[in-house]
């Protein structure tokens, strides 16, 4: 029976049958910002305690997953009388996998049955699931909360579920979520057209005047009404968590430094195991420390300075703890600060662990390979190791503004190696990889035949000149 109910229940579309997975996402912390969404988010109850369920039958607490699902299925048929049913696609979906693992095999068969008799009239497709937008809709929040190499396919999930239900302020403001995220790295074709989330988010606006989620988001990505916005939602909501953390964002790219640090403290009496709102808190910090110009290594730090570097290592090492598979850009800032502060060795520790992550957005390891790259060549001086980092940097084919940096760097070093030394073959084959990325055939192939005068059975050398040879 084993066998036969797992391959039923792998047909489901619930969170254990979607991507992100135990080894992917960091579980300490979903359980936190799951926790939190229940009490402040509303309007995601159901969706957040059915996403809690699955973690918790991850880290093996099969029982609090049961407790999680019947909660969301109370809160289904209390917001859904009339469409419980299609609303509990995912629940049930669920439910029969955690009686899996719990081995209770005939009560995962009874949610089976239930999904095959709901979902019968609702599609000609797989027997025990309909992709419904209700169902898209979910799948998209639930990978969208997950990590950010995922946003695209959240992003495909809440078009497909726009397409039945076009205004669904839910999955609009989905979509915009995920645009706005996008927008946000460079090398993505949304961050090519960074105002698409706009539309989306005036869109919600238009549908509901009262949504002062939109109202922030919004005022991060206009300049015009930009504060109104700001002062009304806040207004509307003082005490939502999620309206102070992206109203003190705002008023942090404003220049509002103090501003932003007390509504980033409200926000984290709030909800205390944020690693966002850490991470935010200490790029403040960090802000008025830079703010104080550049520490001088001769002298000994002001107090000002050593109590700034202080808060900064807090906050980022706060935001960086809870999440060691995806707080990339705040263990990136602790490095700068232990940088600053003249302990190398810890930078070089968190630089060596970044880079050893798998399944991570493109942009996020190009970027660690240049600051772990400068780190080499301008602290450590170890040249070859900055050369092999800058190397993989711009190896991996997407076009962000770190990708360009490491370019930048490897054409200073090539330019200024190559007039001193003639016998040294890596600059050649740097600069034929650089001329290659250009488009300039001709003078890529050149500078590797350079390169293999020198070194004549170099494997790389032959492949890129063989390659190049036989491009059209």
């Amino acid at each position: 029976m084993g066998d036969l109910l797992k391959e039923k229940l792998d047909q489901l579309q619930c969170h254990f049958t979607w991507s992100p997975q135990k080894e992917t996402i960091d579980l300490d912390d979903m359980v936190y910002r799951l926790q939190d969404a229940i009490i402040f988010a509303d309007k995601y109850q159901a969706a957040s305690y059915n996403q809690l369920a699955f973690v918790n039958c991850l880290q093996g607490n099969s029982e609090e997953a049961i407790q999680n699902l019947k909660e969301a299925e109370k809160i289904l048929r209390e917001n859904h009388k009339d469409a419980f049913e299609r609303n509990s696609i995912i629940t049930y979906g669920n439910y029969a996998w955690v009686h899996y693992h719990m081995g209770q095999l005939d009560k995962a068969q009874s949610y089976l049955d239930k999904l095959e008799m709901i979902c019968k009239p609702l599609t000609d497709g797989p027997r025990y699931t309909a992709m419904i937008p209700e169902v898209y809709g979910e799948k998209g929040w639930s990978l969208l909360s997950s990590a950010a190499p995922h946003y695209e396919e959240a992003m495909k999930c809440f078009e497909k579920a726009l397409e039945e239900d076009p205004n669904n302020t839910d999955w609009i403001m989905g979509k915009a979520t995920v645009l706005s995220r996008l927008e946000s790295f460079s090398g993505t074709p949304e961050s090519r057209e960074p105002n698409q989330s706009v539309n989306y988010l005036q869109r919600v606006l238009e549908l509901d005047p009262d949504d002062s989620m939109a109202m922030v988001l919004l005022a991060l990505k206009l300049k015009d009404e930009a504060n109104k916005l700001v002062e009304q939602a806040l207004q509307k909501r003082s005490t939502d968590p999620y309206v102070l953390r992206y109203s003190a964002k705002f008023y942090r790219e404003q220049g509002t430094v103090e501003k932003a640090i007390n509504l980033f403290k409200q926000a984290l009496e709030l909800t205390p195991h944020s690693c966002f709102i850490h991470h935010q808190i200490g790029i403040c910090y960090k802000i008025k420390l830079e703010n104080l110009g550049n520490i001088n290594p001769r002298s000994p730090a002001t107090p000002q300075q050593t109590e700034l570097i202080s808060l900064c290592k807090y906050h980022f090492g706060k935001a960086s703890e809870c999440r060691p598979r995806s707080a990339i850009r705040p263990m990136l800032d602790l490095a700068k600060v232990y940088k600053i502060d003249g302990e190398y060795s810890k930078a070089e520790e968190i630089y060596n662990n970044l880079l050893k992550l798998e399944d991570i957005r493109p942009e996020n390891m190009q970027q660690i390979c240049f600051e772990a790259g400068s780190f080499k060549l301008y602290q450590k001086r170890s040249e070859s190791s900055a050369i092999s980092l800058f190397l993989k940097g711009v190896k991996i084919e997407y076009d962000s503004k770190d990708r360009k940096k490491c370019k930048k760097e490897l054409e200073k070093w090539a330019d200024n190696k190559l007039p001193n030394a003639p016998r040294d073959s890596k600059p050649f084959s740097v600069r034929g990889l650089l001329y290659k990325m250009d488009g300039n055939k001709s003078k890529a192939i050149e500078c590797f035949e350079k390169a293999l005068k020198i070194d004549h059975e170099n494997e790389e050398y032959l492949s890129a000149l063989s390659e190049l040879r036989l491009s059209d």
